[in-house]
């Protein structure tokens, strides 16, 4: 029976290496000259530190741009509020890997409401949608593209 499985994931080692393109940006720059700024990344969590707010903005888009020069869907970044104290400000960025229970469950919802012959489980933190026909499937992908959840989805396993 063909199936295929709904994910989201990132490429970890594409984050590490636009994060550390990220910091060989600031350093050359003149307006972060003789200023504290830096980005840290330990694991699936970026943290960004400058002495003020809108150095954070500034920050958050050359990441973004390294980001999406590597191939990393910036859907994926789930920004934190930045912290401000009187010298330094930071932020942290969490990038997401694996689709949450909530959103898997809306999108289960979703296939079984578009009356297709398919058959779509939880498992984990993917989703594995199961049919007869190829051309369901592919209806369902479809169906899948064109809906916004806020988070980057690849479609794998695809098995005949």
């Amino acid at each position: 029976m063909p199936s295929f499985d709904i994910v989201s994931e990132v490429d970890l080692q594409e984050v590490r290496n636009a994060v550390d393109q990220a910091n060989r940006v600031i350093q050359t720059r003149f307006d972060f000259k003789d200023v504290d700024a830096s980005f840290e990344q330990k694991e699936n969590e970026i943290t960004l530190t400058a002495e003020q707010e809108f150095q954070l903005n500034q920050m958050l888009d050359i990441l973004r741009e390294k980001l999406a020069k590597r191939g990393v869907d910036v859907k994926a970044m789930d920004m934190k509020e930045p912290q401000t104290s009187l010298n330094a400000a930071r932020q942290q960025i969490l990038i997401q890997q694996g689709i949450p229970s909530d959103i898997a469950k809306k999108m289960v919802k979703e296939i079984k409401a578009s009356k297709l012959k398919v058959q779509a489980q939880i498992q984990g933190e993917q989703v594995r949608v199961t049919g007869k026909k190829r051309d369901d499937l592919q209806k369902v992908i479809a169906l899948l593209k064109e809906k916004d959840y806020g988070l980057p989805l690849q479609f794998k396993n695809f098995r005949d």
